[in-house]
């Protein structure tokens, strides 16, 4: 075969093969590749937290951004990134971003997940976690943070043992309106809850004259009592709102 009849032969394939390699070059990148690329900045960010690094801020942050944190105050990317500034002695810890999921519309994405923090706080050590959602936007420069919400999970406290005397205290009903009633039980050396119309609940004590339900760690039931130590009700508090039910007997 001549070079001419040979060359005649692998054209067709030359040719399909650069429209393959430029078909691949153009497509646009997988959701899975766009999670890697978020869920890798995103601990880049964590990371910075600690070290104090604000140079990843500035560079990730998009500059309209809005970011909500644990306590709903609202803040910009000037005030994250002057925020962003070494551990204080005695104080270190890291982040993890767990259960990550990234969805991707067009040259936005949504993304959420658990920060998983580990503290040491002067030999003391905490461990909390927050359900972030973040916003990210495909810039010229690569995905930027346009926005996110950072929200506080809570876990229920650790109990304490209280005495038969107190248990058998509590023990009555309780009224917030006439048709409405919540009765605490003695059972079994313990304590059940049971609001009228619905299912008993498991009550325990976080410290003598505070207690909860376990899987509601947003709730405290707050034993009231007069100024002769007698209990007369108890405050459901939930967050920082108290409902009052007067003992009724």
């Amino acid at each position: 075969m001549t070079l001419e009849g040979l060359g005649r032969r692998l054209a067709p394939a030359l040719v399909w093969s650069l429209a393959a390699a430029v078909l691949a070059a153009a497509s646009p990148p997988s959701d899975e590749d766009v999670r890697n690329v978020l869920r890798r900045q995103t601990q880049e960010l964590l990371d910075a937290i600690a070290s104090g690094n604000a140079s990843v801020w500035e560079k990730y942050l998009d500059p309209d951004l809005r970011f909500v944190d644990e306590n709903g105050k609202v803040l910009s990317k000037k005030e994250m990134v002057e925020a962003t500034k070494p551990l204080p002695a005695g104080v270190s810890g890291k982040i993890r971003p767990i259960e990550y999921q990234a969805v991707r519309h067009g040259d936005v994405a949504v993304a959420t997940y658990v920060d998983d923090e580990y503290e040491t706080y002067h030999g003391h050590e905490l461990h909390c976690q927050y359900r972030t959602t973040q916003t990210w936007q495909k810039k010229p420069e690569g995905w930027r943070l346009i926005g996110a919400q950072v929200l506080a999970l809570r876990t229920d406290p650790p109990s304490v043992e209280l005495s038969e005397k107190l248990r058998q205290e509590y023990c009555g009903k309780y009224a917030l309106t006439p048709e409405i009633t919540y009765e605490i039980l003695c059972k079994d050396g313990a304590l059940e809850g049971r609001q009228i119309g619905r299912k008993a609940e498991v009550l325990k004590a976080e410290a003598p004259d505070v207690l909860f339900v376990p899987g509601k760690p947003r709730y405290r039931y707050v034993i009231l009592r007069g100024a002769d130590g007698r209990i007369t009700g108890f405050a459901q508090r939930r967050e920082a709102w108290d409902l009052v039910w007067k003992r009724a007997r």
